[in-house]
């Protein structure tokens, strides 16, 4: 298997093709919204237009106010009103009260039929109120009640926080008709407050988190609804799909009153929308993030062009980027111990992903893993796991790369070594699989006692047969270990030994890039342990020629056997003696 070494062709999005769909003013009679979220506009022109269909629509999407505004607005486009009353004039005469049959739109339990949405809102404001002062009786018009015959949106957070919303609105759309609740305090009202009828469709927002909370406050709720997601990104295979994105987005800054943008402002954009995705081709539909983008490059100029984002990007990077570089700066000052020259058997710069709560951003770093062997049976300790530091990922991970070397070694008795394991000066819990790569090869090097050059970070999960793995968070993994050899001396010699799989997630800072351009930094995309281990040690895993990997645990596993055939007392061996 080849060894691929990254260009700057790999590194990020190619946008040169489509230089002619940056020149475009994109036009207002195509509706941007069906190019890109076609499931949700195919489910949202059946549920308006079809009369015979389900009363309650659920989606999957954000829950905030630009989401429901989006989806509102397509519904209003869609929604084609004929002039029907709904609901009804409620006339109040003593302590009588009477429904008629709607005839004046103005009314305030009459309705043409709107489509009303609502991040938030209350049960009072969304179901009305009955209310009595002295001898009068008086009704209080809800949002249920201004939409009626249309549409209401609401965000499902708003439900599951007022369970009673929910159950209230339930029997509102199943019967067809508002039925009043008096409160007990009320006593003046001689007979009942007429139901009145409804005609109401609902559309519940929500993210997987809340659409399952609301299956389990209401088991039988998919029987009710129909369901569809709105899609948060989109993989550019075609023109089409680049042209789609670039119209969806230019709606979004016209939506804003923000200016057109110029053509030099899409590939920075792209990269950025790369960059947060964590796919090269794969672009953000988020209408917030979008947003955000170009209004804060807005403040670098009042115009939407290359120079303006690049700052905002910049310039937001800094304001963030306190927490990160002082973590750099421990390891740059060796309070946190990373080497990134020379070379030492058993240690092995692995690369991690870091988050704190509350912070918007994530960033990479390495972690230094270390491995010691010693006379044993075979076991693999995991020094994390056995401190409750690692997850059940993480066990998986060891276990699935302790099995690997068991099978490749291919002994009839268990290895004659034991091996333990550990993340040095990591005091916090080790999530996921991602250093199952870098594990393996430091007990590699360990039992075979050849060194691991430091100037090389690895990430990758393996399986079974030694196949390395996609895995998550390798701009960030990448650019911290850059940032590391960056601010101490640059060999020309260090860089990242990455997945294959993982080439279409880049999306790489200019430092990097650059740095990879002049030689002075490189990335290896690899298939196989094999081919890491060729990397980081310089010899080969087998070899019928020369010196290799195997062969020299053959060797010390066969000099261990020896060793043990002249009976030396086991403190004399612990100790090397008699040897």
């Amino acid at each position: 298997m080849n060894i691929l070494k990254l260009t700057e062709q790999n590194l990020r999005f190619n946008t040169d093709s489509y230089k002619k769909i940056f020149s475009q003013n994109f036009i207002d009679d195509i509706d941007s919204f069906s190019l890109v979220q076609p499931r949700l506009f195919s489910t949202l022109t059946n549920f308006c237009r079809r009369k015979y269909t389900f009363p309650i629509l659920l989606i999957r999407s954000q829950e905030n106010i630009n989401y429901l505004a989006k989806i509102a607005n397509v519904i209003k486009r869609l929604y084609i009103q004929d002039g029907t009353l709904y609901g009804g004039e409620y006339h109040i005469t003593s302590n009588n009260i009477i429904l008629k049959p709607p005839k004046d739109p103005s009314n305030p339990f009459t309705s043409l039929g709107k489509v009303i949405y609502a991040e938030w809102i209350e049960l009072e404001k969304l179901l009305g109120s009955v209310h009595a002062y002295k001898k009068y009786i008086n009704l209080i018009p809800g949002i249920v009640h201004q939409a009626n015959g249309g549409f209401l949106l609401l965000s499902l957070r708003t439900l599951l926080k007022q369970p009673l919303m929910w159950k209230r609105l339930k029997q509102c759309i199943i019967k067809k008709l508002f039925e009043w609740f008096i409160p007990n305090n009320i006593t003046r009202i001689s007979s009942s407050i007429p139901a009145l009828p409804m005609n109401l469709r609902l559309v519940l927002c929500g993210e997987y988190d809340s659409l399952a909370s609301l299956q389990q406050l209401e088991p039988e709720i998919h029987k009710l609804a129909i369901y569809t997601e709105f899609e948060e990104q989109i993989t550019i295979i075609t023109r089409k799909d680049m042209f789609a994105w670039c119209h969806w987005t230019s709606v979004i800054a016209r939506e804003a009153k923000i200016p057109h943008p110029q053509a030099d402002f899409w590939p920075v954009l792209i990269h950025e929308s790369s960059r947060y995705t964590g796919a090269k081709n794969t672009l953000s539909l988020c209408p917030c993030w979008l947003l955000r983008q170009l209004q804060e490059a807005m403040l670098y100029g009042n115009i939407l062009n290359k120079k303006s984002l690049q700052k905002a990007i910049e310039i937001r990077y800094w304001h963030e980027n306190y927490v990160y570089k002082k973590m750099y700066n421990e390891i740059i000052l060796k309070t946190i111990s990373v080497q990134t020259e020379g070379k030492v058997i058993g240690q092995i710069n692995a690369l991690s992903v870091f988050e704190y709560a509350g912070h918007p951003l994530l960033w990479g770093q390495p972690s230094r893993i270390t491995c010691v062997v010693y006379l044993g049976d075979g076991e693999c300790i995991d020094i994390e796991s056995k401190t409750q530091l690692g997850n059940n990922i993480h066990a998986k991970g060891v276990m699935i790369m302790q099995s690997y070397l068991h099978s490749k070694l291919a002994l009839e008795q268990h290895i004659p070594f034991s091996a333990s394991l550990v993340f040095e000066q990591s005091y916090e819990e080790i999530d996921g699989d991602s250093a199952s790569l870098a594990e393996l090869c430091a007990v590699i090097s360990a039992i075979s006692s050849q060194p691991i050059d430091q100037q090389i970070a690895v990430t990758g999960s393996i399986d079974q047969f030694g196949n390395v793995q996609p895995v998550a968070g390798l701009n960030e993994k990448i650019e911290g270990f850059f940032y590391i050899c960056y601010k101490r001396y640059l060999t020309h010699n260090q860089g990242v030994i990455i997945p294959a799989d993982n080439v279409n997630h880049l999306s790489l800072n200019e430092d990097v890039i650059k740095a990879i351009q002049e030689k002075k930094f490189h990335i290896w995309a690899i298939k196989h342990v094999d081919q890491a281990l060729q990397i980081l040690t310089g010899l080969p895993w087998d070899n019928a020629q020369g010196p290799s990997l195997i062969k020299k645990i053959k060797e010390k596993i066969c000099k261990n056997h020896k060793t043990n055939t002249n009976e030396i007392p086991w403190l004399f061996r612990w100790l090397n003696w008699g040897q």
